[in-house]
C-alpha cells in the first residue's frame, strides 16, 4: 500500500511540475512576443503614434480621470458643506442681531436692507444658475447642485 501512495504521489507531483514548467514557458514566450512587438512598433511608427504607447496612455488617463471624479466628488461634498454651514451661521447671527435690535429698542433690520445677506444670496443664486446652465437644466434645487456642478465638469472635458 505504501509503496502505491507513494507513485502515486510520485505522478501527482510529476504533473504538477509539468503544468508549473508549461505556465513558465508560456510565461517566458508571451515576453519574447511582448518584447519583439514592442521593437517592431519602435522601428514602424513614430513616438507618438506606436500603438502599445498609446495604449499604456489610454489606460493612465482612465486612472487619472476616475481619480479626478473621486477628487470632484470630494470637493462638492465640501463645498456644500461649507455653503450650508455659512447659511447657518448667517442665519443664526441674523437671528441674534434682529433680538439684539429689538431689545435694544432698535428697528429691526429687514432682509432685503441687509447687504451682507444680499450679497451672500446673490452669489448662491449666480452660482446655481451657472451650474444649472452648464448642465443644460433651468431651475436647480440647492440639494442637486453638487450632480449639476459635477455633471458640468465632467461633461465639459
Amino acid at each position: 500500500m505504501g509503496h502505491q501512495h507513494h507513485l502515486h504521489l510520485h505522478r501527482h507531483h510529476e504533473s504538477v511540475e509539468n503544468l508549473a514548467n508549461l505556465f513558465t514557458q508560456a510565461n517566458h514566450d508571451l515576453t519574447v512576443v511582448h518584447h519583439r512587438l514592442e521593437k517592431e512598433f519602435q522601428q514602424i511608427y513614430p513616438e507618438n503614434a506606436n500603438p502599445m504607447k498609446l495604449v499604456s496612455r489610454i489606460k493612465k488617463i482612465q486612472e487619472d480621470l476616475s481619480t479626478l471624479k473621486e477628487h470632484c466628488r470630494e470637493l462638492l461634498a465640501a463645498k456644500q458643506d461649507l455653503i450650508d454651514k455659512a447659511k447657518t451661521v448667517l442665519v443664526g447671527n441674523r437671528s441674534s442681531l434682529q433680538r439684539m435690535q429689538a431689545s435694544s429698542g432698535i428697528p429691526i433690520t429687514r432682509d432685503s436692507d441687509d447687504p451682507a445677506l444680499s450679497n451672500f444670496n446673490q452669489i448662491i443664486d449666480e452660482w446655481t444658475a451657472q451650474i444649472s446652465s452648464k448642465a443644460g437644466e433651468q431651475d436647480a434645487d440647492s440639494e442637486d447642485i453638487n450632480q449639476l456642478l459635477f455633471s458640468a465638469i465632467v461633461q465639459g472635458n
